[in-house]
């Protein structure tokens, strides 16, 4: 992929940061594919989500996090397989995590849910931001059941709409993460994008769904 790298510019936090707390929807790079974030909590900025990337409301949005400390918050239960995975090289990074949560301690915006979605991404800037704001729903900046584009202005090209800000800058790579459901065991590969099975398996007992 040619254009900027990764962006790593923390001087475009502020912007970013009031965009989201606005209720809005930022188009980011990610170090894997591009992405679109908004708060969980922000009701209209999850509605304005759904409905740029033409996704059905059934389909629960992934979870992107700083570190482990913020699962605590939202419920999640670490079974011995989720704290294999957390365990993993790929943590920060490119995978991305299916875990059970307690319906008793997660937040109002999980109420209803048994199991979420989770990642903490492997880039600077998506990282200082989830520590100010706390967990946000991320998701790969595409229109939903067409591939995402490599750059900001072929996704805004495939959108419904426009997002309310664009960090600029290019994503870390080609492909999504890979995505294991860590609430059956062993863990099973529900999609496979940048890490094989088989670097998987050096570091937990996985199975392709």
């Amino acid at each position: 992929m040619s254009g900027e790298p990764l962006s790593s510019d923390l001087t475009a936090l502020p912007r970013i940061v009031e965009a989201l707390r606005a209720g809005g929807v930022v188009l980011l790079p990610t170090d894997t594919v591009l992405g679109l974030a908004t708060l969980p909590h922000m009701q209209a900025g999850v509605d304005r989500l759904y409905a740029l990337k033409d996704r059905p409301r059934a389909k629960p949005l992934p979870i992107m996090v700083a570190s482990s400390a913020q699962l605590a918050d939202l419920g999640v239960i670490l079974t011995p397989t989720t704290e294999q995975a957390l365990a993993s090289p790929f943590v920060p990074g490119a995978l991305t995590i299916a875990a059970e949560i307690d319906p008793q301690i997660c937040p109002d915006w999980l109420a209803g849910r048994r199991e979420i979605a989770f990642r903490i991404p492997d880039a600077p800037l998506l990282l200082e931001l989830l520590r100010q704001v706390g967990p946000l729903l991320v998701t790969s900046a595409n229109r939903a059941g067409h591939p995402t584009p490599a750059n900001a202005s072929a996704v805004l090209a495939q959108l419904t709409g426009a997002p309310d800000w664009v960090v600029g800058g290019r994503a870390g790579a080609d492909v999504a993460s890979t995505l294991i459901n860590c609430t059956r065991s062993p863990a099973v590969i529900e999609r496979l994008g940048a890490i094989s099975q088989a670097q998987l398996s050096e570091y937990l007992e996985v199975r392709h769904g």
